[in-house]
Parts: C-alpha cells; structure tokens; sequence
C-alpha cells in the first residue's frame, strides 16, 4: 500500500495497524509532497494574504503574520489547541488517527513537508504513539484538539505510548536520539486541521460492527432453535419481493444456520401459527442494522482517502479556504449506525426473555428447580439495563451545533461525540449478545437428543468450552464474562 497514491479500504488501515510497513511512500507520492511544500513556500516569500499560511486562525484570520513569524505561529498553533480533556481514547485509535492522517498528508495538497510525514511514519514504526484525550472536539475545523495531542511529540512534548505504558514524549525521543521537529509554514495548520479522530472511530468500530452483526444472525438462529420457532419467515422467495440487500442477506445466513435441523423439523406441522416478532423479524431488523452498516463503510472510506484540512494549497497561485474540515458528513452516518447497533442489542434482548417464559417445552427461567433457584432471570435484567443505555447513547450528537471561535466557526458536527458513542454502543452490545448466547445454549438442552446445523453445534459447543450447563444458581455473572471474552476474541464460528 502506498500512502496518498492507493485507494484504501478500511480493512487496509487494520492491516496497517498491525503491520505499520505494509504502507510506504514512494517516489511519486514524495514528489506530491515535496511539490506543495514548495508551493507554501512560494506562497510565503509573496505579498499574497493567505488564510493560515501568513495570518492567525480562526476568529483572528485578518490579523496578518511576518514571514519571520510565521515558524512561530505554527508551534504556538499546535500548543494552544492541546486542550483536551477525559481519559486516553485506545492506543490503536491513536494508531488509526495516524495512518489515516499520514495518508491524507501525503495526497500533497497540504503543503505539510516530507520531514514531517517521515517523521509520523517512523513513529508509528517503532510503537511510539501519541497519548490523545478523548474530550474536547466539536468535530468542524476538525478535530483540532485531538489532533494537536496527536502531533505534540513531533514538538518534543506531550506524552506517548510505549507498549502498554504511558511515558514522557521528550524522554522516550532522546532514548531513540531523535530530535524534536520545528514547523514551517502552514504545517501546524495541515496537521491538526482534518477528521481523523472522527474517522479513526469510525473504523474501528466498523471492524467491530461487521463481526457483530455477524454473530447477532448467529445468535439469533440459536435462539429459533432452543425456541423451536420456524425457519419459513426465511425464505427466499419472501425476501425477493422486498429486496432490501440487508435482510436479503440476513435472510440467507439463516437459512443456512438453520439447515438441516432435526429441532425444527420436529416441529413443523404443529399448531403453532407464527413466532412474536423478534424471532420473526430477524431478516428485516437484522438487515436494517446491515444496511446502515454498508453506508458508514462507504462514508468512512470516502473521507479515508479525502483531504480534509484547509486551507488546499493546488499551487503557487490557488489555495482555497473551504470547509473540507467539517464532520457532518461523518456525523450523520455514525449516528445512524449508533441507533442500527443498538437496535440488534434491543431485539436481541427480547429473544433472550422469550425463551424465559417457559413455553413449548422450555422449563421456566431455564431450569428445571426454578424458585428454589432464580435460574436466568436476573441476566435478563442486565440485558434490559444495557438496551436502555444504549438507547440514552442514541441521541444524534449532530443534531446539537454550539458556535465556537468568537462565531467564525458557528456551525458543528459534533461527530466526534458521534464517534465515541458509536463505539460504547458496541461494547454494550457485546454483553448483550454475550447474555443470548448464554440463554439459548442453555435453551438447546432441553431440546436433546434433537441436533442442530452443524455450525450452530460448533458454536454450542465454544459456549461449553467455558461455561458449563447451569443445574443450580452459581456466579453466572462470571459466564457472562466468558462469554463476552469469546466474543470480543472472535472465537465465535459466524460465517
């Protein structure tokens, strides 16, 4: 992969972030940056005024600034914006924000010199990353606080991650023999102007979402089957008269984790007429989340290979102020993607209470000596508890604009707060799915000698390498856990 050249995808930034020399400039992206580096210069060296090159930012973009000065400007621009506050966002976050702002840089339109770029990208090679809080960006001249964090050690300040452990910037580079940077013109600009904490977020929580809604179809045919509902609501034929891509596609991964199921087959001219909505349904709720999924994957790799710090520098002679900067665009989609994650924790919660009710062969609460034992009722309640924090955390944090810069900047995105929540959304999710999985292999004892599909056996079967079938009330908090823990390994058999 080739930093400002290749069209990335988002899976391409995890390879990265695993293997930070899988991405390398070559000469022509070299030649990109070097060439608008020169066109700054040209830019400074003539009586030409323009937005943050020679004058102040923000609010103060008519005070003009000397060619002397402007070195200055740009390591006074980096300090001041360190501003933010709250705890570390995740060291691969950090990583994220990196590569994807190393690949904007390097598209040459930033005017951001070659020294600097090789300097991140060393880095990011030798595991030194930048500590970067989690509050403090309004998400519209970019995430100008992050990203200020973000670059700090290029100054020499600031704090970094070595391995798991936070250390003093200015130590670990005299360590290396590395020595601080000092900014040219509108190189402080060109780093801390753009979206990629925005953006960061939303790629790894796209890596998350993607195996989530994986599992939630999973989950879901384990549930149909500790449940005996019906595989009918899957057929083909239904689907294709409303062809929706996600519960088309939802709709064919149950049927093939339902196939061939002798608990179904047992079943299948009974009385029962149809099953409540949330076994039911599973193609069209389950589709939905799928189709939010797909349009925040097709944003994010979007503004991925986007410039998005202002003012773009085309030549010596044009550079344009815009509003590349501006998250909404990312905003929306993250948004929207907050709502389709929590709705797979919502439905999910109601197929974990059916199968508590103790109908259709299932024992009530999903033991046999239930009143001397409270059996799963009370994981349910914690279930209940997550959907209904995360439906708190569904608020479009870009429905909300609070003017900022003395009113230059008096309209914002709020993506960033779109981001972070996107991502709690899915580690509440986690758990929910986490508490489904628990219930419906307990739900599929009950339903023995009968088999499933094979790959919902496999899955049965993970569930059992680390949680026993429940007899008597132990600590099942702790097989929550477990379970949890084999969800965010990936060590569940979705595909």
């Amino acid at each position: 992969m080739i930093y400002g050249i290749d069209q990335f995808k988002y899976q391409d930034v995890l390879e990265v972030l695993k293997n930070p020399s899988k991405a390398k400039l070559n000469k022509k992206s070299k030649d990109q940056i070097i060439k608008s580096q020169q066109n700054v210069q040209q830019i400074v060296e003539s009586d030409r005024t323009v937005y943050g090159i020679n004058t102040g930012f923000g609010s103060l973009c008519d005070t003009k600034i000397s060619e002397s000065e402007t070195a200055q400007l740009q390591h006074n621009l980096i300090i001041s914006h360190a501003v933010g506050v709250g705890k570390p966002i995740q060291k691969d976050i950090s990583k994220i924000m990196m590569i994807s702002k190393i690949h904007a840089l390097s598209k040459g339109f930033s005017g951001v010199s070659l020294d600097v770029i090789e300097r991140l990208i060393l880095m990011l090679e030798l595991d030194i990353i930048p500590v970067v809080p989690e509050q403090g960006s309004v998400g519209a001249s970019g995430d100008l606080a992050p990203l200020a964090h973000l670059v700090l050690p290029l100054l020499g300040l600031g704090q970094v991650w070595v391995n798991d452990e936070i250390k003093v910037t200015s130590e670990v580079l005299e360590k290396h023999n590395i020595q601080p940077l000092k900014l040219g013109p509108k190189e402080g600009l060109g780093l801390i102007n753009g979206t990629q904490f925005i953006l960061a977020h939303a790629i790894i929580g796209l890596s998350k979402f993607e195996y989530l809604l994986d599992l939630a179809d999973l989950t879901a045919s384990m549930s149909i089957e500790a449940y005996r509902g019906s595989a009918s609501p899957f057929k083909k034929e239904l689907h294709e008269i409303r062809p929706f891509d996600g519960s088309q596609k939802v709709a064919e991964r149950m049927r093939n984790f339902l196939q061939d199921s002798d608990n179904l087959k047992s079943h299948e001219f009974c009385d029962r007429v149809q099953d409540p909505y949330s076994m039911r349904c599973v193609p069209q709720v389950h589709g939905a989340s799928r189709n939010a999924f797909e349009h925040l994957k097709m944003m994010a790799e979007t503004e991925l290979n986007s410039v998005t710090d202002n003012p773009i520098v085309l030549s010596a002679e044009e550079s344009i102020s815009g509003g590349n900067f501006h998250g909404q665009l990312m905003a929306l989609p993250l948004d929207y993607c907050s709502l389709a994650a929590a709705e797979l924790g919502n439905i999910s919660d109601r197929r974990s209470y059916l199968l508590l009710e103790g109908k259709y062969g299932l024992p009530k609460l999903l033991v046999e000596s239930s009143g001397l034992n409270s059996g799963f009722m009370i994981p349910q309640y914690t279930s209940a508890a997550l959907v209904t924090e995360n439906k708190t955390l569904c608020f479009p944090a870009s429905a909300d604009s609070i003017p900022t810069s003395l009113g230059q900047e008096d309209h914002v995105s709020m993506g960033s707060i779109s981001g972070r929540k996107f991502n709690q959304i899915l580690g509440n999710l986690e758990n929910i799915l986490a508490i489904e999985l628990m219930f419906a292999a307990q739900g599929l004892e009950f339903r023995r000698p009968a088999k499933c599909s094979k790959i919902v056996e496999e899955n049965y079967d993970i569930i059992r390498s680390v949680v026993p079938k429940l007899e008597d009330d132990r600590l099942i908090g702790e097989d929550i856990l477990k379970i949890a823990e084999l969800i965010r390994e990936r060590k569940f058999v979705v595909n």
